[in-house]
């Protein structure tokens, strides 16, 4: 599992993200507080509180260009 911290500040943003996540063959979870959301589902990132970065776990061995692919989102 690979793991980074992003923020989403705009709704292009959000729509951005979700359609590079979307091409993904493994699950990727976005968790913010106690709460877990599908980064491939729009109306779940919306549940979240997008003014704080968001941590993101994506299920695979090696993630290194999905991670090279959401950099623009990618917070340190």
């Amino acid at each position: 599992m690979n793991k980074a911290t992003i923020m989403l500040s705009t709704i292009n943003d959000v729509k951005n993200f979700v359609s590079v996540v979307s091409m993904c063959d493994f699950e990727v979870d976005l968790i913010s507080g106690r709460y877990a959301v599908d980064a491939k589902s729009i109306m779940g990132i919306f549940s979240l509180d997008l003014s704080k970065p968001i941590s993101l776990e994506a299920h695979t061995d090696d993630a290194s260009a999905f991670l090279a692919e959401i950099k623009e989102f990618i917070v340190d």
